[in-house]
Formats: structure tokens, sequence, C-alpha cells
């Protein structure tokens, strides 16, 4: 049985302008990851997630749950999918996180590195572009893509 991912990225554009703590500081839907990734391929869900882990990649992002603070957006997708009874792996990740990867660092056996499974050459690319451009316009801190499993 193949594992399929899906998710969002969300961003909080009014905390560069008055700070995480300000009532109208919230995340808000982006873009659903459908229009940006065509692909499930298991070494990047490894890379990122530890989901189909079988590469020995030490995961970015693993089974941290949905956010509390999730949009609306978000969480009516999320519910779409059957939540928590029908999906696995919630996680989410921030454009800060992946800002600071180490995309040289090899699975557990050498032989692939983050950038080959999961870097801007791959079908990851476009997710990756969003969140930056995203990232520059509202700060690293306040983008970040959520993702589940099925």
């Amino acid at each position: 049985m193949s594992t399929d991912v899906s998710g969002m990225i969300e961003c909080r554009p009014g905390a560069r302008i008055w700070g995480h703590d300000d009532e109208d500081t919230v995340w808000e839907a982006g873009i659903d990851l459908l229009l940006l990734n065509t692909g499930n391929a298991y070494d990047g869900l490894a890379c990122l997630f530890g989901i189909r882990n079988t590469f020995g990649f030490q995961p970015l992002a693993e089974d941290r749950g949905l956010p509390d603070d999730a949009s609306d957006g978000l969480r009516e997708m999320y519910a779409g999918y059957g939540g928590p009874q029908d999906v696995y792996g919630t996680t989410w990740l921030s454009w800060a996180e992946l800002a600071a990867v180490d995309w040289q660092e090899t699975d557990a056996y050498g032989r692939c590195s983050r950038a080959s499974a999961a870097g801007p050459d791959t079908h990851w690319g476009p997710v990756w572009d969003v969140m930056r451009v995203l990232g520059a316009l509202h700060g690293a801190e306040n983008v970040r893509l959520v993702a589940w499993f099925h």
C-alpha cells in the first residue's frame, strides 16, 4: 500500500507588523500542498518527516501533531481528510528550520543526501520556493508547512 502526503503552507502575516502576541496575529491558510508537490517519493518523506524511513534519515520534523494555533482553513482541510482517525504522522516544519538545514547530511547508510531526497531540485522545490518568498515577506518563523499522511 502506498503512502501519500497532504498538507498546507500557512503564514502568520501580522506577526512582523504587530508581534507574535497581538490578538490579530493569527495563522492564515496559504496554499494546498497538492498544488505544489506532485510526488510522494519515500526518500523525501523519510528525510523530512520520518515516514517510511527505511533510509535511516534523522527526520527534520517527525510526528509533531497538528499545531494548536492552526488556521481555520487548515483545520477544515485536515477534517476533510478524516482528521486523526484517518491520517497519521501529522507534523509541521517552519521555514526558519528548513533554511537552517544541512542539505548535504546523508541517510544512515551514506547513500542519499537530504538535497537529493527533498532539496530544491526535487519535487519539493516548488514548496520551498513558496515558503522562501513568504518567509522573505513575513519572517521565516512565520511560515510553516503542515503535513499528514494517508
